[in-house]
């Protein structure tokens, strides 16, 4: 999704948010229809749907001003704090207890995303504020669908949180709309695409699995990148790169085997 974005060139972070969720929307659609499930959910579950909406639509414009305005890896790094606001959100608010292991785990794939990603922060101060505030806004959102759990069904999220997002924009969008070429119309769809597809998967994640389980996986993000440079643009990972890669596998199986562990023994 952020290569897309950043592939679409320069064209207004708005309107860049428009087609990423107008996109999830219409996808959504189509499995709310098949399943006949509620659209918008359940009233007593509209005040966690819309705060979810709230967050996950600041936090994606947020994340898209900070792609457009700073290096690709460092947006991406400011974005992988989430994370951690995440468990730190779930302890506080959804009480749930967090192990040492799973602390060590997600602080050793932290630093070897750090490997990867080697960011160079030389540019303004305001587009790292937005990078750290996406994070902050989507830990929020992340931490909401835990709350929800098994309230209502993932498509209904999604369609809930892409419509949210969809009417808001369009209006703002419609009145500064830029003209965009043949590519960027296929590239912002693209990122559309992609990023419904995580949506889902990030989604029906949170939904079966406390939040410190699954952040960890969150990093594997980094590994993807490398392998879509090497496929696609011919960039061999240096072995600062290769270490990284190490620590992220490294500090997930660890945290798979201690899970398992604890399973096991209950």
């Amino acid at each position: 999704m952020a290569m897309f974005v950043k592939l679409s060139g320069d064209l207004p972070t708005v309107q860049k948010t428009l087609f990423r969720n107008g996109v999830s929307m219409i996808i959504a659609f189509g499995f709310v229809v098949y399943y006949k499930e509620s659209f918008f959910g359940k009233r007593e579950n509209q005040k966690y749907l819309l705060l979810r909406s709230a967050l996950g639509a600041t936090g994606v414009l947020l994340n898209f001003y900070a792609i457009d305005h700073l290096v690709l890896s460092d947006a991406d790094i400011l974005n992988k704090m989430s994370p951690f606001i995440t468990i730190i959100f779930a302890a506080i608010f959804l009480k749930e207890y967090v192990m040492r292991f799973q602390v060590i785990s997600v602080i050793i794939a932290f630093l070897g995303t750090l490997f990867v990603i080697k960011p160079a922060f030389n540019l303004d101060t305001i587009p790292y504020l937005a990078g750290i505030l996406s994070a902050v806004f989507a830990g929020g959102a992340y931490t909401v669908l835990r709350v929800l759990g098994n309230r209502e069904k993932f498509y209904t999220v999604v369609f809930y949180f892409s419509t949210f997002t969809t009417v808001i924009l369009l209006p703002i969008v419609l009145i500064w709309y830029e003209p965009m070429t043949g590519k960027q119309w296929i590239y912002l769809l693209a990122a559309g695409v992609f990023a419904t597809v995580g949506q889902f998967g990030i989604t029906v994640a949170y939904k079966f699995a406390p939040a410190k389980e699954i952040s960890i996986f969150f990093y594997s993000t980094v590994v993807y990148s490398g392998l879509i440079s090497i496929m696609l643009f011919g960039q061999i990972p240096d072995i600062w790169s290769i270490i990284g890669y190490f620590a992220i596998f490294g500090a997930s199986l660890y945290m798979f085997l201690k899970n398992n562990q604890i399973e096991t023994k209950e």
